[in-house]
């Protein structure tokens, strides 16, 4: 059975807009799925389509077999979601937070303070336990809302840019419990976020979205086949060969593109060969990023 499950979605809202446009992809259990774009692409819509806040207007919409539009309650009990905007109860300090939410999925309070405490160290919270949520800063009401979604283990984490708001090492630390809940856990993520760059170092597979519909999904490298899949070299030479039809960038700065990286040495080997000195060469592959705009063109 797919995690997420998606086929001819289409969500029309009334004033006529169509936020997402026929957009099919399934999702394995344990993926981190990077759903990316610019803002306003349709990721939110889609997510809301996923936990049932919305109605699709069209298509299927499953998460682990359950139509969010239909059982709901279902859904919320595997699902947690984390959005831009932390919604908790600034009265409460942050492990009552906690106790609160846990007690909501059904756990004891007992049950609800280990887990809650267990996840407070994990995000680096422990010293705010007992300090109201009005207290907290930006970036620490975003790791309290992490630490609320993952307190019931949910089986999906729906996370809507999970590092908004946080300071190089938070960010780190919420990088590496995403990759850890999928791997040791089998968690399926499936993480909205504008930040290209940022999604290549922690997902395992992508879909592309702009203006609601789905440019591509995939893994890296099946995403790669569609655009290009050999790799860039970038070469520092005070002297090129006109036969090797490189590109230049500047006074010593080419590069070159090549199907396999093992052209590389017969590269080297022209440089060479003919009275060039070589200073540097390196080879890199299309990134998400660069995969993502040329699928713009």
């Amino acid at each position: 059975m797919s995690a997420v499950k998606l086929e001819n979605l289409v969500k029309k809202y009334d004033s006529g807009k169509l936020a997402v446009n026929g957009i099919s992809v399934s999702i394995d259990e344990g993926e981190v799925f990077g759903f990316l774009g610019p803002n306003g692409s349709g990721k939110t819509t889609t997510v809301k389509l996923l936990n049932g806040t919305l109605a699709p207007t069209n298509g299927v919409c499953e998460v682990f077999g359950f139509d969010p539009a239909k059982d709901p309650v279902d859904v919320h009990a595997i699902a947690g979601v984390v959005t831009e905007h932390a919604q908790m109860y600034g009265n409460l300090t942050g492990i009552e937070n906690l106790i609160f939410y846990g007690k909501v999925f059904g756990l004891t309070e007992t049950e609800s303070r280990k887990r809650g405490l267990s996840t407070l160290e994990q995000l680096e919270l422990t010293d705010a336990k007992d300090r109201k949520l009005g207290d907290y800063s930006t970036g620490m009401r975003q790791r309290l809302s992490l630490a609320r979604a993952m307190i019931h283990r949910p089986k999906i984490l729906f996370l809507d840019e999970p590092t908004a708001a946080l300071d190089p090492e938070s960010a780190l630390n919420v990088n590496k419990i995403i990759k850890d809940l999928a791997k040791n856990e089998g968690t399926t993520i499936f993480l909205c976020t504008h930040q290209l760059r940022y999604a290549q170092d922690v997902c395992s597979s992508y879909g592309l979205i702009d203006n609601g519909i789905l440019l591509a999904s995939g893994t890296l490298e099946e995403l790669r086949e569609l655009v290009f899949a050999g790799s860039h070299v970038k070469i520092e030479a005070d002297k090129i060969p006109d036969s090797l039809n490189a590109e230049k960038l500047d006074e010593q700065t080419y590069t070159i593109d090549v199907d396999s990286d093992d052209e590389i040495p017969n590269i080297v080997k022209s440089i060479v060969d003919n009275g060039g000195n070589l200073y540097h060469i390196s080879a890199e592959k299309a990134s998400v990023e660069e995969i993502y705009f040329s699928l713009l063109v």
